[in-house]
């Protein structure tokens, strides 16, 4: 067969993983109807996918690199799948949470080994053409979720959203055992479980705390409890990463300022660039009049103009240094979110389309770059873990992104209710969820615009401190005594190397 039918293979299941992060964005409405969900429901059904797929990127690595590389793949695939059969089929929220959890895990195995398998699978300057094509999928499919996802739920309803992965994994499965061949690193080293436990228990219990303080409050008990928790798992997972001899994440990596420059960048990216589109969403579908289409075409010139960034910097820009892409991609996305906290009582979808498109420059800027900046600050030795790391913090990000950026629409959108309902906090929890018509629609319009444009502030004001601390931290790594630099063509090589 040809010899881009690898990266066909490996490109289908990162496309679809990726969509699915935030394909269910603009199906909300419908799905919140048709299952009853709860506003705190409609943040986890995008939340513990990400969150899942965060907490074991790096463990699915390690777990690749002595099992196989093949195999890991195609097992996160199958699993993918069955997963995303349940979430079709749910007939409740509490199965649909639980099939997006283990979705996630299919998710972490088959993130965890595509940058791997299209190294052993191509050298010289196919690789770099190929992995060229693997970021501007990257790139596309960060934008292109809501956009399908709006295409199916007018055509067909919420749960083919799910049901169209099916298939494309068995697509994916049946050319990835016919054309990608087996790979394992023989050096690999042991399967950090402390480690990745740690990791997950702190990551779910700060993002639980976050969602919660949109309800109890930020000071409340409940959120201030959980919080300890995760930063006691954090601290537990940081001591424990010291000492071992194979660890999970090498926490001496944050003692080059250019590395934290990064994973600060990596944390803040997606979830400042997507975490507020399940907000947008119901605003343009409750307040703004569309349809599902309607709402994922008005998001279009963000997955557009993502995918043109990508491409085109892949093409014109391979030079220049990842610090300045990076840096000024997230001073775009920053720009762009800011010109979308615009909205009034009166507005219409059309003012947010010029910050959808800055937006989306921003991140087909920085996002096929954040991991040759991530590998450009360490030692040769050590780009593995980089690039694991990367892609963790980007997928924790996103996590958090929808969490912290739900709390400040929540509490922004009860205090512009109140006065003008009788009780503004359920009215809040019930627009939050959909149900616009529990309000005055006049009192909904003004207060649904003002607790928009204070998430889209926050998500902007984020993504500026981030882009900064970039240009601030990164600068170029003189290589280790005797090692080549690792160039920022082959930094996507990265995952393939010890982890």
């Amino acid at each position: 067969m040809g010899k881009w039918w690898p990266l066909t293979a490996v490109c289908l299941g990162a496309f679809m993983l990726l969509v699915d992060v935030n394909i269910v964005t603009v199906a909300l409405p419908d799905l919140a109807a048709g299952l009853g969900a709860s506003y705190s429901s409609l943040q986890w059904v995008m939340d513990v996918y990400a969150l899942v797929l965060a907490a074991l990127l790096m463990g699915a690595g390690a777990l690749a690199d002595r099992a196989g590389r093949r195999r890991v793949y195609v097992g996160g695939l199958v699993l993918f799948a069955l997963a995303s059969l349940a979430c079709g089929f749910a007939p409740d929220a509490a199965v649909l949470l639980a099939a997006r959890a283990v979705q996630g895990a299919g998710a972490a195995m088959m993130f965890a080994t595509t940058v791997a398998l299209v190294t052993a699978s191509y050298d010289g300057r196919d690789r770099a053409v190929a992995f060229g094509v693997w970021g501007a999928v990257n790139g596309a499919a960060a934008g292109a979720g809501p956009v399908l996802g709006g295409l199916l739920t007018q055509a067909f309803g919420w749960r083919w959203i799910f049901l169209l992965n099916l298939p494309v994994s068995v697509l994916a499965v049946a050319l990835t055992l016919r054309v990608v061949a087996e790979s394992r690193d023989p050096a690999a080293r042991r399967i950090d479980v402390p480690g990745v436990a740690l990791f997950a228990v702190a990551a779910g219990a700060v993002t639980y705390a976050l969602t919660r303080a949109g309800d109890a409050g930020w000071t409340s008990a409940a959120t201030l409890g959980w919080l300890a928790a995760g930063a006691a798992a954090l601290a537990a997972f940081a001591a424990v990463e010291l000492r071992s001899p194979h660890p999970l994440l090498d926490l001496r990596l944050f003692r080059a300022p250019g590395f934290t420059g990064i994973m600060i960048a990596s944390l803040a990216m997606s979830g400042t660039a997507f975490g507020y589109l399940l907000y947008t969403s119901l605003w343009l579908q409750s307040v703004a009049g569309l349809s599902a289409i309607g709402a994922g075409l008005a998001i279009l010139p963000m997955s557009g103009t993502a995918f043109a960034a990508s491409w085109l910097t892949g093409r014109f820009l391979h030079a220049v240094p990842p610090r300045l892409t990076v840096g000024i991609g997230l001073l775009l996305v920053g720009a762009g979110t800011l010109g979308q906290s615009v909205l009034d009582g009166g507005s219409g979808w059309a003012a947010l389309v010029p910050g959808f498109a800055l937006t989306g420059a921003g991140v087909g800027i920085a996002l096929p770059n954040v991991t040759a900046a991530a590998t450009a600050a360490v030692p040769p030795e050590r780009v593995g873990s980089a690039a694991g790391a990367v892609s963790a913090l980007r997928q924790l990000g996103f996590a958090l992104g929808i969490a912290v950026l739900g709390s400040v629409f929540h509490a922004a959108l009860e205090r512009s209710l109140d006065g003008a309902v009788a009780d503004p906090s359920g009215a809040a929890r019930a627009i939050s969820g959909g149900h616009a018509a529990h309000a005055p629609a006049g009192a909904v319009a003004s207060a649904f615009a003002s607790a928009l444009d204070a998430a889209t502030a926050t998500a902007g004001a984020i993504a500026i401190a981030a882009g900064l601390a970039v240009l601030v931290l990164v600068r170029r790594r003189p290589p280790a005594a005797g090692a080549p630099a690792v160039p920022a063509a082959e930094a996507g090589e990265a995952t393939a190397s010890a982890r």
